[in-house]
């Protein structure tokens, strides 16, 4: 995905479901979802077994988040091979956008969400896209 996609992506999004979002001040997930709510985004939490993660209730996963909350990014904690079911749940949720974070690369996930016509950005960090953008 080239940087005007990108910008369009960050510019356009405001509700951005974290799948595998810590609880764990230092883990990268929260450090960037906690950027990400000081930007202004609405930060929806996928983590089993937490009621609520950076003040924002907690969800099991992307299909138990009630459907009239709109998702436009699906943001990615997840070991490459975990990502498959996440970006399955994302195409049930119609978000608009899956974004893998760095360092995680699914080549079947992401051919899978763009013939659902979901955007992709693989192996990226949203802080650094964001900052650097």
């Amino acid at each position: 995905m080239i940087d005007e996609e990108i910008k369009d992506v960050l510019r356009e999004s405001k509700n951005i479901a974290v799948v595998g979002l810590s609880p764990k001040q230092d883990r990268p997930s929260f450090r960037v979802a906690s950027y990400l709510k000081a930007k202004g985004y609405k930060i929806i939490p996928v983590r089993p077994g937490m009621e609520e993660v950076l003040g924002e209730k907690a969800y099991p996963r992307l299909t138990d988040i009630p459907s009239e909350i709109e998702i436009d990014v699906v943001d990615i904690f997840r070991r490459s091979e975990e990502v498959l079911p996440v970006v399955e749940e994302a195409i049930a949720r119609k978000a608009k956008t899956v974004w893998m974070q760095e360092g995680i690369i699914n080549e079947e996930a992401a051919r899978k969400a763009e013939a659902a016509g979901l955007k992709v950005v693989m192996d990226r960090c949203m802080l650094k896209e964001h900052q650097r953008l």
